[in-house]
C-alpha cells in the first residue's frame, strides 16, 4: 500500500487549479464524481423547494467579469489565494466555480465583493 501520509503531503503543495484538475482526471480514471450526494427522505429525493429554503452552503460561480476585469482579478486572487496567473486565468475563463462548500454568510459577502468589482455572480 502507498504511503498515504506523504501523497497528501505532495497534495498539499499543488496549487488550487492543479488539485481541480487532479479530481476532473480521478472522476474520469474511475468514472466517479466528487458531487455531494443528493438527500433522500422516505425513499425519495427531497422536493427542491425544501433543499432551497434549508440550503447552508453554497458554490460561488464566477458567470463573466465584466467591465473592469482588473477588479475582478485581485478580488478573486484576494479570495482564493491564487497567483497572479491564476488568479487571471480562471477569470479569463469564466464561467468558473471560485469556492465551493462556502457557509452561506460567508458566499453572500463574497458575492457582493465582486459585483462591487462589477463581476457576475451565481451562488449554486
Amino acid at each position: 500500500m502507498a504511503d498515504l501520509k506523504s501523497f497528501v503531503e505532495e497534495i498539499k503543495k499543488l496549487s488550487v487549479m492543479e488539485v481541480s484538475e487532479l479530481v476532473k482526471m480521478l472522476e474520469e480514471e474511475f468514472g466517479v464524481s466528487a458531487a455531494a450526494p443528493v438527500a433522500v427522505v422516505g425513499g425519495a429525493a427531497a422536493p427542491a423547494e425544501a433543499a432551497a429554503e434549508e440550503k447552508s452552503e453554497f458554490t460561488i460561480v464566477l458567470k463573466e467579469a465584466g467591465p473592469n476585469k482588473i477588479a475582478v482579478i485581485k478580488v478573486v486572487k484576494e479570495l482564493t489565494g491564487l497567483g497572479l496567473g491564476e488568479a487571471k486565468a480562471l477569470v479569463d475563463g469564466a464561467p468558473k466555480e471560485l469556492k465551493q462548500n462556502v457557509p452561506a454568510e460567508e458566499a453572500k459577502a463574497v458575492e457582493a465583493k465582486l459585483k462591487e468589482a462589477g463581476a457576475t455572480v451565481e451562488l449554486k
